[in-house]
């Protein structure tokens, strides 16, 4: 696969959605985080979510991406089905690390990358002409990129844990 103009743009876009929830804790911290869960548990007795899952940040995701993308040409509707789906894929993977008994914050290598990438990648492949190719190349690039933007974020003390 070769990857092309719009594969970079995208690409910025999944990290922009799943960074929005970051930028809105440092930079909104006026507005009160409301867990998405209501602090509910699941059948199980584990957090639902968890607190760190919050309207606040989901909005933010919403939001962010829709005018990111808006302001590079790819128009408002990309950027807001790109942040609705990489929103989706990360409650997927809280969902599922709270099941396996993992804290709020813990990372799950895989987990906590690729449904955040795939789902949205998914939602706009017909838009977008995205091959599988390109799908999974860019699974695999947003996978690296979110790996090191952790840590360039943990030590400028925007994120809590190096991951």
């Amino acid at each position: 696969m070769d990857l092309d103009y719009q594969d970079f743009l995208l690409l910025g876009l999944l990290l922009l959605a799943n960074g929005a929830p970051l930028i809105a804790r440092e930079f909104l911290d006026w507005i009160r985080a409301v867990p998405l869960d209501g602090g509910r548990h699941f059948a199980d007795g584990r957090p639902f979510l968890g607190p760190t899952k919050t309207l606040r940040g989901v909005i933010a995701s919403l939001l962010l991406t829709a005018l990111g993308s808006w302001l590079i040409g790819l128009g408002w509707q990309t950027g807001a089905l790109i942040g609705i789906f990489a929103m989706l894929g990360d409650l997927t993977s809280s969902f599922l690390k709270r099941r396996l008994g993992l804290l709020p914050s813990s990372m799950a290598l895989g987990l906590d990358q690729v449904p955040e990438s795939l789902f949205p990648l998914l939602a706009v492949r017909d838009a977008m002409a995205l091959s599988w190719g390109d799908i999974l190349t860019l699974v695999a690039l947003f996978f690296v990129s979110e790996l090191l933007l952790s840590r360039l974020l943990y030590l400028i003390g925007l994120r809590k844990h190096p991951y």
